[in-house]
């Protein structure tokens, strides 16, 4: 039922004012002086084997030099956006001040080796991108929204740290070093325990399911808060299980866990983006899928990939959320013409789909190792063949270019897309070679095969359009994609009386 009292109010703020504050002008030069710092500290972390120790408190390693240099490099475009964005905003300082304070707290994460820092700093980030959701604070509904991702913040805060206090207790360090160098002689059941709050933590700071609806209420932010969240704060998940990976990947069962939990929450997402008519809630959607699918890369064993993942997204994603008004329209949207693609259409899609998979495991070394073992990398390489069969159909079908060029050109744009994914792969895993566990593919069990049937399953569902010829399918998927209710904006029409 519609409730007006949550949904119809809305305050109308003051007509802002241009502000002269050298604020914004300086922490945009500040952000992109960071970025240029990271890039040294990437090269050195990369040709000269430098790790910079602050006893007992920082870690520099190869992880937190990629991430300084994501982190800065999104952290700069936000900032540079945002100033032509942003101008007249009564906050503008206020916003500013949060986003470079965001910019610290998530560096400080990565870098951080006491374990004390490390949750305040897991605590911060949170806090502070809470504040910029309900950047607007004359609207109820962004207050409201606010308020709800603080409170999934602070239970994800509050599984961080009663993990690591466990951790602490088993091995008596209290550094992340030294409990990873610890664990032997920590006990299975305690090492179950840890790993549960880290693998919850990361669930409710990457939005999977059924932690999701802070992310799908959280389109109250301005739209660069909305795209430094999505590009750059909700794959702190992947992080945390990179970090941790030798807790997490302990047990073959519990990995397997994370298997599950991120093909679900992948699927689901890719799902409630089919019903999605809301331009920020698709990618909000995307976003889910997206993580889904970064956590199930750490569960297969693959932590370097989950990193190149979530670079790989972070730039997509970006550029989608800052750029998502071009793509309002204030007229009835057309249909995109769908070309019947026939028998050879699907014969080029499936080479395509086939070499893609052949090409990405022999630029990872993946194909060797399946010579040898059949391992986790199988999924992998699975999904990346479902994937590159999804795309190369699509583009074929909405292409408008002659059929003997599409049917030449799509292959080769898919190939080229699937080797830059590989080549990040392998760069990010160069970088993270000295990162414990970074590439640690797994046996396969049930829990692989019964994830290879769901993504098998969920493409010939698309490819059918189930979710449109199944009513109950459709409402399903639209009932658990909705945001909170005291977090919807009103109508248009509400803003322009």
């Amino acid at each position: 039922m519609h409730d007006d009292s949550t949904t119809d109010e809305v305050h109308h703020a003051e007509p802002p004012t241009q502000s002269t504050s050298s604020v914004p002008r300086a922490a945009t030069w500040s952000v992109w002086t960071l970025f240029l710092a990271s890039l040294g500290v990437l090269g050195l972390t990369a040709w000269g084997g430098h790790e910079w120790v602050l006893p007992d408190a920082l870690v520099i390693d190869g992880l937190t030099a990629v991430m300084w240099v994501v982190v800065t490099f999104f952290s700069g475009i936000v900032h540079s956006y945002s100033r032509r964005y942003m101008a007249g905003d009564r906050d503008l300082n206020w916003f500013y001040g949060r986003i470079f304070a965001f910019t610290l707290v998530v560096m400080t994460l990565t870098a951080a080796d006491h374990v004390a820092l490390f949750a305040l700093a897991w605590l911060g980030m949170g806090l502070a991108m809470a504040s910029l959701i309900g950047h607007v604070r004359e609207w109820t509904q962004a207050r409201s929204a606010a308020s709800l991702a603080r409170r999934y913040f602070a239970a994800s805060s509050a599984l961080l740290a009663g993990s690591l206090g466990v951790l602490v207790w088993a091995t008596g360090a209290t550094t992340v070093t030294g409990i990873l160098g610890g664990l032997e002689g920590a006990s299975t059941t305690v090492l179950l325990v840890a790993a549960s709050g880290i693998l919850l933590a990361a669930m409710l700071q990457s939005a999977l399911f059924p932690f999701h609806n802070w992310l799908l209420s959280s389109m109250t932010a301005p739209t660069p808060a909305s795209a430094l969240m999505h590009a750059g704060f909700v794959n702190a998940g992947g992080v945390l299980l990179t970090r941790f990976a030798p807790v997490v990947g302990e047990e073959l069962l519990f990995m397997s866990v994370i298997v599950i939990v991120g093909a679900f929450s992948a699927l689901l997402g890719q799902a409630m983006l089919l019903v999605q008519t809301d331009v920020k809630r698709e990618l909000g959607s995307s976003t889910i899928a997206q993580m889904g699918f970064m956590i199930m890369q750490c569960g297969l064993g693959f932590f370097a990939a989950a990193i190149a993942h979530l670079i790989l997204h972070g730039f997509y994603k970006a550029y989608l959320f800052l750029s998502s008004g071009a793509s309002v329209e204030h007229t009835a949207p057309k249909h995109a013409e769908r070309t019947h693609l026939g028998f050879p259409g699907l014969a080029v899609s499936l080479l395509t789909a086939v070499g893609a998979g052949v090409l990405f495991m022999a630029l990872t070394g993946k194909l060797s190792d399946l010579a040898l073992t059949l391992d986790s990398g199988l999924v992998l390489t699975v999904v990346v063949v479902l994937t590159t069969l999804t795309a190369a159909r699509d583009i074929l079908r909405r292409s408008t270019l002659p059929t003997s060029v599409r049917f030449v050109s799509v292959p080769l744009v898919v190939l080229v897309a699937i080797s830059g994914y590989a080549i990040a792969f392998n760069a990010v895993s160069t970088m993270l070679a000295d990162v414990p566990m970074a590439y640690a593919p797994t046996d396969l069990t049930v829990a692989h095969y019964l994830v290879v049937a769901l993504f098998v399953s969920a493409y010939l569902a698309t490819e059918l359009a189930w979710h449109r010829s199944s009513e109950r399918l459709y409402v399903s998927l639209l009932n658990v994609s909705q945001p909170a209710p005291s977090t919807i904006l009103t109508d248009k029409e509400e803003y322009d009386k």
